[in-house]
C-alpha cells in the first residue's frame, strides 16, 4: 500500500495547528494548571517560569509547529513508501 504523502503531510500540519491552539487556549485560560502539567511532562520544576503569550508568538508557533510537523510526516510517510516497495 502506497501512502500520499502529501495528504499525510497537511493532515498532520492541520492536527499540530490545533493542538497548538488547545494548548495555547489552556495556557490563556490556565497558567498556573498549564504550567504544573508542563512541569510534569518534562520532568522539571517549572513553578518559578512565567508564561509569556503573545498572539504573534501564538501565530509564529502555530505556523512553525504546523510547518515542521507536516514536513516531518511527509517525509515519514515518503520513507514509508521506499521501504514498503521491497
Amino acid at each position: 500500500m502506497k501512502l500520499n504523502t502529501q495528504a499525510i503531510g497537511l493532515a498532520v500540519a492541520a492536527g499540530a495547528a490545533i493542538a497548538w491552539a488547545i494548548c495555547s487556549i489552556f495556557i490563556a485560560l490556565a497558567p498556573r494548571p498549564a504550567m504544573v502539567l508542563t512541569g510534569a511532562i518534562f520532568h522539571i520544576q517549572a513553578a518559578s517560569v512565567t508564561w509569556s503569550l503573545t498572539w504573534a508568538g501564538f501565530f509564529i508557533g502555530l505556523c512553525a509547529w504546523a510547518v515542521t510537523a507536516g514536513l516531518f510526516a511527509a517525509l515519514c510517510a515518503s520513507l514509508y513508501n521506499r521501504f514498503a516497495r521491497g
